[in-house]
């Protein structure tokens, strides 16, 4: 049986980290955040940790 393919669009979207949790980017961080206030700019400086049956199936799109 050949090798799986990673799935690029996930792979462009997702990390894992080195103890095997899923990290996305914040939402509503390109554009139009002139308007919005310092305090809702930084909340979205970090990333979030993707949770339940959705990061699992994210992390097998990812070890493919």
């Amino acid at each position: 049986m050949p090798k799986l393919k990673t799935r690029k669009a996930v792979a462009k979207r997702f990390k894992t980290t080195s103890t095997g949790k899923v990290v996305r980017r914040q939402s509503n961080q390109n554009h139009f955040n002139a308007r919005q206030t310092p305090k809702q700019k930084r909340a979205k400086r970090g990333s979030q940790i993707v949770a339940g049956k959705i990061g699992e199936s994210i992390k097998r799109d990812l070890l493919k």
